[in-house]
């Protein structure tokens, strides 16, 4: 079917861990290599699977405090990369990029945060995301190549879909995450927003 395509490499880092463990076992299952940093890595080799560290693939630890992980052009070139774009391939291959196909996202509680009165402006502020929603907006972005999972909400849509299909989409279903990602972006940053301006 023209436009399908395979998922081989998963990057995972989500907040709550809460339902990933049934997305997980099917993407084993289904062959998918994981991609992970911190607590999300730690949880899925707990699962009992293989799991490569952003660290290994960057070759930088997360830095600042866990403020920046994924924020490297090995991990953002492996999701932006067009797959028929022959200059992107070449690239890819020269500062050896690894081919990232589903990326998984669950980000910071910001809202839950906010709503939390026992929240200092300090807790607030570390609650917005920004590994996290460069990564929906930049796996948004290329849904050509690229499935894009930005919420806990969206697991069990991804799962239908692989129990269907096996570690395949097509493009409406990539489309469509894309959208869907771009209303959590949207919602995330509205509500950022808005705490910022009352």
């Amino acid at each position: 079917m023209a436009g399908t395509k395979k998922i081989k490499t998963a990057l995972v880092s989500v907040f709550h861990k809460d339902g990933l463990d049934e997305l997980l076992a099917k993407l084993n299952a289904e062959g998918v290599k994981f991609l992970s940093t911190g607590g999300t890595q730690k949880f899925i080799e707990s699962l009992g699977y293989d799991c490569e560290k952003v660290e290994d693939v960057t070759t930088y630890p997360s830095i600042l405090g866990g403020r920046v992980k994924t924020l490297h052009p090995k991990i953002f070139g492996g999701i932006l990369a067009r797959r028929d774009n022959e200059g992107d391939q070449q690239q890819m291959a020269e500062y050896e990029i690894p081919s990232i196909d589903l990326v998984i996202v669950d980000l910071y509680p910001f809202e839950q945060t906010v709503a939390d009165a026992s929240s200092s402006e300090q807790d607030i502020i570390e609650k917005i995301d920004i590994g996290g929603i460069s990564l929906i907006r930049a796996g948004a972005k290329n849904f050509k190549d690229v499935v894009i999972v930005p919420s806990k909400a969206e697991y069990s849509v991804l799962l239908d879909i692989l129990n269907k299909k096996g570690a395949e989409t097509d493009i409406e279903d990539r489309k469509m995450f894309a959208a869907r990602a771009f209303g959590v972006s949207s919602h995330y940053d509205t509500a950022i927003h808005g705490w910022f301006v009352k």
